[in-house]
């Protein structure tokens, strides 16, 4: 019977099994290979995690059971959308540092990437508090470490910056969990509602309530929301432009899906202790989180000279835009009765905006780090004639830039307007509208950069800036499937939504 039990979960667990077999792999090859071979353990990492991305659909989640490993894992479709893009932007960024002189022969530097992606896909489909912490840190000290992989001291100080930070977070998220299991006795955060919402509780709902605002505080930070964005710039502008790149994408990603499941879970739209309606109170929250985002991350970009921190408040921004889908989720009625296809459209457009977001990001730092490579710079001036120096470069810098702004035929289109669609829907239409506007004003910065980009002049047009296979794949596949998901959106959308569906199971 355990071997038989042990078989059917396998399917739950196959991308992390998966990973830490190519973790194994590359250590091996990282210790074996010579010297002059080491740029091969970039392309195995990519590859593996890559062909992993494939596993959810090969093994699709069976309807009837998700709940796995003692219901610690839930193997549902919304936990493999998000393992997919998660899988897909490691594999994009082992591509990336492969274009860099200082990364590209060192096979620790993959193995890193790889236990960090091993922790977001756990984060992905986590349901219980002792597994979602377990993964927070196996996707957070590694983040730590790759923070500081140059060893200079503007990386030495990224990574310093982020693990005092991040370790402040975790241990408030870490004592919010610990007031949870204080009330219930339960870790299991589905058994948590059942508790709290049961005539056996009977506490005040104000230290619920503080506990709930601890565990938001860790989200916070994980995705870099205002007021929890300070380590933001200076880490994004230190870490290596990969590594950068893999923050910005995985990790948020990550605690996303990691953040729907848990406030949808454990504050249920039915839960009300003492008359106080629980879910009023989180949605409260992510508003405000949401806008202060929006508007602090967009001014502070207009502002930025050096192009990676332009993107970290960029960044900052773009979470504000995704919280719009979070705060839609409860505050949308159900469409169709027992459906719940109103709080699924907000699920299901949070997924979709973190795909496009993922390949669109990726995208955008793998121009910066292939000019930093060839020029020694990230500044925004020095970008100054590269459609003369490179075309193929300017352009998918121009995408990305477009995306990031919501222009079409770029996916960031259908990203914002699904996101700002789904507020709507929720009743929320003083926030959609609050997203356009500020959306207008992420415009000009992204503009003035492709500006500099075509327009400005530079006593280095002349010098060509040459793209290897490696660095001409890793720009034409980020660039064709950003395109793709502004032209056919449809299909992802519908899988995102679809798979929203499991969350209210």
């Amino acid at each position: 019977m355990g071997e038989f039990d042990f078989l059917a979960s396998l399917p739950s667990i196959a991308p992390e099994l998966g990973l830490t077999i190519l973790a194994i792999v590359v250590l091996a090859l990282d210790l074996y290979l010579p010297q002059h071979q080491q740029r091969g353990v970039a392309y195995v990492a990519s590859a593996g995690m890559a062909a992993l991305a494939l596993t959810p659909f090969i093994w699709a989640p069976d309807p009837n059971v998700t709940a796995f490993w003692g219901d610690m894992i839930r193997h549902d479709s919304l936990s493999q959308v998000f393992k997919v893009m998660i899988l897909l932007a490691g594999s994009i960024t082992a591509l990336m540092a492969a274009l860099t002189s200082e990364l590209a022969r060192k096979g620790e530097f993959y193995l890193i990437v790889i236990i960090s992606t091993l922790g977001a896909t756990l984060m992905a489909a986590s349901s219980d508090l002792i597994m979602i912490f377990l993964a927070l840190e196996t996707t957070s000290i590694p983040l730590y470490i790759l923070a500081a992989f140059r060893r200079d001291e503007r990386s030495g100080e990224s990574g310093m910056k982020y693990f005092l930070f991040g370790s402040f977070a975790s241990a408030i998220m870490l004592y919010g969990f610990s007031l949870l299991y204080g009330f219930t006795g339960f870790t299991n955060i589905y058994a948590i509602a059942d508790y709290l919402g049961s005539t056996q509780f009977t506490a005040d709902p104000l230290p619920v309530l503080v506990a709930m605002v601890f565990v938001f505080v860790g989200f916070g930070f994980k995705i870099s929301a205002v007021p929890f964005h300070f380590w933001t710039p200076d880490v994004y502008e230190g870490a290596p432009t990969p590594v950068t790149g893999f923050v910005s994408v995985a990790s948020k990603a990550a605690s996303f899906a990691l953040l729907m499941r848990f406030f949808v879970a454990v504050f249920p739209s039915t839960l009300e202790i003492d008359g106080v309606a629980m879910q009023d109170f989180w949605i409260q929250l992510v508003m405000a989180m949401s806008v202060i985002s929006m508007v602090v991350g967009n001014t502070l970009a207009l502002a930025q000279r050096n192009i990676k921190r332009l993107l970290a408040y960029s960044s900052i921004a773009q979470a504000g835009y995704t919280l719009i889908g979070v705060a839609a989720i409860q505050a949308a009625p159900a469409t169709e009765a027992g459906a719940l296809l109103g709080p699924a459209n907000g699920v299901g457009a949070v997924a979709f905006y973190m795909l496009m977001y993922t390949f669109t990001n990726l995208l955008a730092f793998a121009v910066v780090a292939i000019f930093s490579e060839n020029t020694g710079s990230e500044t925004i001036a020095d970008l100054a004639g590269l459609s003369r120096r490179n075309p193929w470069m300017a352009l998918a810098m121009t995408i990305g830039l477009l995306s990031l702004a919501g222009i079409p035929p770029a996916a960031g289109f259908f990203g914002k307007f699904f996101l700002f669609n789904a507020a709507v829907e929720a009743g929320l239409e003083w926030l959609a509208i609050v997203g356009v506007l500020n959306a207008i004003i992420a415009l000009y910065y992204y503009l003035v950069v492709i500006k500099v980009i075509y327009v400005d002049r530079s006593e280095d047009d002349d010098k060509k800036i040459a793209l290897n296979r490696t660095a001409a794949w890793t720009l034409g596949i980020t660039t064709i499937v950003v395109l793709l998901l502004g032209v056919i959106p449809g299909a992802v959308y519908d899988w995102a939504t679809n798979g929203a569906m499991s969350l209210f199971a």
